[in-house]
């Protein structure tokens, strides 16, 4: 029900009235409600609307405080009068009839909040205060001169404010002095900071050290001054809205400070704050603070520092001294680690004493220490942040850096490796960090500035400076010249994607002879082209690509995307001659079994800019049958079409299941890593049956157990935030044409390689292609078999297309070609839709041409128009939360209108042409429940699951009001609402947790599981002489260790805050809330690549040596590797003690013991 409230003052803001009303209604057991102000014209009073979800106690509150008509004669007959700031207020029904997703969203606020109520043990600190008056804010550096910790002011901004302790940040508000200046915010996440200092009452201060800048923001008022200020004298019309704008500084003179320095002090306003300061340690989300005497404080001009070390770096060092070497200093003040002038003491006073180490092993050095480097401030003594105390730990780190100086050589030991310095830009600044493996390509091999489609969307692009390489000056102009000709193309999107071809991830490069590069016409139908970016080989070809791509030597995959440059000879009947093309293309190629000699044909949609070279680079091949996975796009528009939700939820709690017998017993644990991929370079899933073969339980290990949590934690967690849910009949396959022209429209041929078993489909198939939005994008082929003599047989692990009809189908499915797009194929009956829906057909968007040569320029501006237009993500979240509210879920006309702009979305990078967000179309602005975020993971000593939020208060209303608005939520009633609820995480990962620490088979043993790997393998190796290699070990633990720090800093969401060490082992960086983010998978995926080249290079030391002629000793390297490990245990700063090389030695120390027991 919805209840106005009328002779509100005008003033009167929606906190205030919310405020007023909360113990009203918390009278009658109304513990949640929404609130909404607003003034009618030229009105000297105001009103407002409070939505009761429970209409029988929305009556019981108008019984009390109600009356039936307007006026002052009503007022006087109702029972309990309400008087706001002494004036009656008039509380009657409302003829509207209130959203009925706010009354959902009311209905499960309700429902948690009573669920909190009764289970809540924590003691209350709803009173305590958390907004604070203060004077100046101060940015700086902890620092220590003579023994004693110093604050370093870089910049002191005396305006007034107040800062507010709210829910997950720190907030503080700088009031506007003049007319003319803005309010300004700072907004720091308690996850950033680390470490919190409170003063006394002669120095009432805060101080916070953050592992990362701040977030800045403008508070700009929506109306000009005079308007706001007749608003605060009650004339005028409704409140003024606040727009937030991100900022770089404060002022100016922040600029230069705002990236490095990252520590901030406020100064109180008032003295006897402090003690209420102190009181904030009972507050669970609020950091832990410490009392300190921080009295010291000293102002320096930090920009002069960093001149000065700018300098010493370019000028005063000999030219022998590495880039990556200047590199590693210059990130140690860049990024805050350091002081500049702590950096050029080091630079003069240490460094010298390192004058006989070559370039690579100090470079090593120098990033070791920027890792082992502690934070300054009262944790930390001075002595540890002295030069002496950096010259020892330099000369320690030298030591491993020593052994991993042959892991910077990477790049020579794999030809699809190269190390990449990175700087990350900001909205503060620019973050170092590198140099990082990267999978190379084309452009990296030559030094380029540019972009890939991918990296566009994840906002990076690569940058050179002029060089010299044999002898030649290298400039981005002549390197993008000798990639090809793109001076035809007029459109600043089109040339960039062009030129970002050479930015795909490329595996390996096939060189063939020109003459074997042929033109073959397209395939159409009118305009609809069949055969949009696919081509075909000879069966020499193919052969001579298993030979290079390293990823086919035991599969012979028959289907390839490629990336090609070079020249292809094309037949001209009018001249009657051929042509050589100088071309570049990409796509997909397929053996064709009838071309005789070694053939590579091309067609026209394949070609995209004219090019030189004849180079072949392989990107991707059907190696066999992907996975299928639903999602929750998905799943919508299979509702829509008729398919059954108990088809939905049956298919979720199989997957549960699943994940539930996981731990029942180490085959099924070892098994599910194995098919996850989990520690494949560390042998994990053989090491986890190698241990139950020597009675050894793994789950008794908290690192493995916790490694195997965390991965079935990951999983429930795609299954509840994501509805990610595997299709067992189903896969994912690369699309093809079919050029025999055996198969008829709506035909398509399935050949797929199951267990080295081929297996041919046919029948009723369902076919689409994510991302579908459409409900087109769903459509049903017939799956048939071809004759025994058609080339089509020699093909396997792809989906081929008919190329008869009047529209292909691959076109069909969300604007699908054929020049690398995957689709999904379904072949269980109860995922069938009951009809069909005619696909979308959205017409063809010409690129914008700007009529003349595209310059560098034109495409670095585009690539800024797109971060700042590219509304892909937030199209796709609109379009399922309508398609929830809406009665004809996707096929309303709001969600069809919102399928066709993210097909607009999606094609922003090529065209150059952004959605119009005036199309998009309005709803309600509460979502469904389903896309709710969940409660955050925490890996200390254990996975566990944080409690769910806190109960709400005054004072957090207070920093929500200076906030973005919290967004509300309903309970769904549709089938992703009910998948949803049907996953209680917390139950579900408790029990799973219980199975998997309960001890099995008795009591659990009272040693290590490491330990009992080690006592079993000194009984096993009792005459095997492995003493002499234990120095060497200890250094090859250090080396991997170090990386893995590395790893743990690099990937984590700041530079100066770690992931654990169980994530990076198992290639999975938890989200904050729910599943994580599209950039958290793919970061997830370049850390699990980095770490198992670690893991690899790690284990090829043990194995080989490292002259690669020492296998003999192997064992011997094994058993002293895992000695190191058991023997010599280090606890480190910042991440503690690590553990998984103790593992990865016992892996490999098992494995030679089985090699040697089987010689003896």
């Amino acid at each position: 029900m919805e209840i106005i409230v009328r002779n509100l003052p005008p003033a009167a803001t929606e906190k205030q009235v919310k405020k007023y009303f909360r113990p009203q209604l918390e009278k009658i057991s109304i513990l949640t409600f929404s609130c909404k102000t607003f003034k009618g014209k030229a009105s000297a009073t105001s009103s407002a609307t409070i939505t009761i979800a429970d209409a029988d106690k929305a009556r019981n509150f108008l019984e009390l405080h109600g009356q039936a008509g307007h006026g002052k004669e009503y007022f006087d007959k109702v029972k309990y009068k309400l008087y706001y700031m002494r004036k009656p207020i008039y509380c009657s029904e409302s003829n509207q009839i209130p959203d009925r997703f706010v009354l959902r969203h009311l209905e499960r606020a309700e429902s948690e909040k009573l669920s909190t109520i009764s289970q809540s043990t924590k003691p209350n600190t709803k009173t305590l205060k958390r907004n604070f008056e203060i004077r100046h804010l101060y940015c700086g550096q902890w620092d220590y001169v003579k023994e004693q910790l110093v604050f370093m002011t870089h910049f002191e901004e005396q305006r007034p404010g107040v800062m507010m302790f709210g829910r997950h940040s720190l907030i503080i508000i700088l009031n506007s002095i003049h007319p003319n200046e803005p309010a300004q915010r700072v907004e720091i996440p308690y996850s950033d900071i680390e470490s919190f200092t409170i003063g006394n009452s002669s120095n009432p201060t805060a101080t916070f050290a953050l592992r990362a800048p701040p977030k800045l923001f403008e508070d700009l008022p929506a109306e000009d001054g005079l308007v706001e200020g007749m608003r605060r004298l009650g004339v005028g019309s409704k409140p003024m809205g606040f727009k937030r704008k991100r900022i770089m500084a404060l002022r100016k003179s922040h600029e230069t400070v705002v990236s490095s320095c990252l520590c901030y002090r406020i100064m109180m306003k008032k003295t006897t704050d402090i003690s209420l300061l102190q009181a904030l340690k009972k507050v669970q989300e609020i950091p832990e603070s410490r009392v300190w005497n921080t009295n010291n404080s000293l102002k320096f001009d930090f920009p002069s520092q960093l001149t000065r070390l700018n300098t010493a770096l370019s000028r005063s060092w000999p030219e022998t001294v590495s880039f990556d070497v200047r590199f590693q200093l210059q990130r140690l003040a860049q990024n805050g680690v350091l002081p500049p002038a702590r950096v050029v003491e080091l630079l003069q006073s240490v460094i010298p004493y390192f004058s006989n180490v070559d370039n690579v092993t100090l470079a090593a050095s120098i990033r070791k220490l920027y890792f082992a480097i502690p934070f300054a401030g009262p944790e930390t003594e001075a002595s540890d942040f002295s030069v002496k105390a950096f010259s020892n730990l330099l000369t320690d780190l030298q030591k491993s850096a020593t052994i991993e100086a042959s892991y910077s050589h990477l790049a020579e030991k794999y030809e699809h490796i190269a190390l990449i310095h990175k700087a990350t830009v900001t909205p503060v600044g620019i973050v170092l960090s590198g140099p990082e493996p990267e999978i190379i390509n084309r452009v990296i091999r030559k030094q380029f500035l540019g972009f890939s489609h991918s990296s566009l969307r994840s906002q990076t692009c690569w940058f050179m400076a002029p060089f010299t390489l044999n002898g030649e000056l290298l400039h981005a102009k002549l390197v993008i010249s000798r990639l090809g000709d793109f001076s035809k193309i007029r459109s600043p999107a089109k040339c960039a994607a062009r030129i970002g071809q050479a930015f795909s991830q490329t595996f390996s490069s096939i060189r063939l002879p020109p003459e074997a590069i042929r033109s073959l016409p397209d395939v159409k139908v009118g305009d609809r082209v069949f055969s949009d970016g696919v081509g075909t080989c000879s069966q020499s070809v193919m052969k001579m690509i298993w030979k290079e791509y390293g990823q086919s030597k035991d599969l012979k995959p028959t289907v390839f995307q490629i990336r090609f440059k070079g020249r292809y000879f094309e037949s001209c009947e009018i001249l009657n001659a051929k042509l050589t093309i100088h071309a570049g293309a990409k796509g997909m190629i397929s053996l064709d079994s009838t071309l005789q000699g070694d053939a590579l044909c091309l067609r026209p949609s394949m070609i995209k800019f004219e090019g030189t070279g004849e180079n072949i680079e392989i990107c991707g091949a059907g190696l066999k049958p992907l996975p299928m996975y639903l999602n929750r796009p998905l799943i919508k528009i299979l509702e829509d079409l008729g398919v059954k939700e108990t088809v939905f939820l049956d298919l979720q709690a199989a997957a549960v299941e699943k994940l539930r017998m996981t731990t029942t017993s180490p085959v099924n644990a070892a098994n599910f890593l194995q098919r996850n991929l989990i520690g494949k370079a560390a042998r994990l899933p053989w090491l986890i049956r190698k241990l139950m073969d020597l009675d050894i339980l793994f789950n008794d290990d908290a690192f493995l157990r916790n490694a195997l949590e965390l991965v079935i934690l990951v999983q429930l967690r795609e299954l509840k935030y994501k509805s990610r849910v595997l299709v067992e009949e189903g896969m994912t396959l690369y699309g093809i044409m079919d050029e025999t022209g055996f198969l008829q429209e709506g035909q398509v041929y399935l050949p797929v390689q199951i267990e080295n078993r081929r297996v041919t489909f046919e029948g009723e198939v369902v076919v689409t292609r994510s991302p579908a939005l459409h409900p087109g994008d769903v459509q049903v082929a017939h799956a048939v078999d071809v004759p025994e003599n058609s080339p089509l047989r020699d093909l396997h692990n792809c989906l081929v297309f008919s190329s008869k009809g009047q529209r292909d189908l691959p076109s069909q499915l969300s604007g699908g070609d054929l020049d690398g797009d995957l689709y999904n194929i379904i072949y269980i009956d109860n995922l069938f839709p009951q009809f069909t829906s005619d696909p979308a057909d959205y017409p063809i968007v010409v690129p914008v041409d700007i009529g003349r040569e595209v310059t560098r320029s034109d495409m670095t501006d585009f690539f800024i128009v797109f971060m700042e237009n590219d509304q892909l993500g937030r199209i796709a979240v609109n379009h399922l939360t309508l398609a929830d509210q809406r009665d004809q879920g996707t096929f309303d006309p709001d969600c069809t209108l919102l399928a066709g702009l993210h097909s607009t979305a999606v094609d922003f990078s090529k065209t150059g042409i952004p959605v119009d967000l005036s199309k998009l179309p309005r709803f309600s602005n509460t979502r469904p429940d389903f896309q709710a975020p969940g409660p955050r993971v925490l890996i200390e000593g254990n996975v566990n699951l944080q409690d769910d939020e806190p109960e709400e208060s005054d004072e957090d209303e207070e920093v929500e009001e200076t906030s973005l608005p919290r967004i509300k939520y309903y309970e769904s009633h549709k089938v992703l609402g009910k998948l949803y609820r049907a996953i209680d995480e917390h139950q579900i990962f408790e029990r799973i947790q219980q199975f998997s620490r309960a001890p099995q088979g008795g009591l659990r043993a009272k040693q290590s599981c490491l330990d009992l790997v080690w006592e079993y393998v000194q009984k096993a190796t009792a005459l095997i002489q492995w003493q002499h290699l234990f120095n060497w070990a200890l250094g090859i633990k250090e080396a991997y260790e170090e990386n893995l720090v590395s790893t743990m800093s690099e990937y984590s969401t700041n530079h100066l805050h770690y992931i654990s060490e169980v994530e990076v082992f198992c290639g999975s960086i938890v989200g904050k809330d729910g599943a994580p983010s599209k950039r958290q998978r793919e970061t997830s995926v370049s850390m699990k690549e980095k770490h198992e080249r670690d893991v690899v290079f790690t284990v090829a030391c043990i194995t080989q040596g490292e002259d690669d002629d020492r296998r003999a000793e192997a064992l011997e390297r094994s058993i002293a590797c895992l000695a190191a490990a058991c023997l010599r245990v280090r606890v480190r700063k910042k991440v503690g003690t690590l553990v998984s090389f103790g593992w990865i030695a016992a892996a490999v120390c098992l494995k030679e013991i089985e090699k040697f027991q089987d010689i003896v």
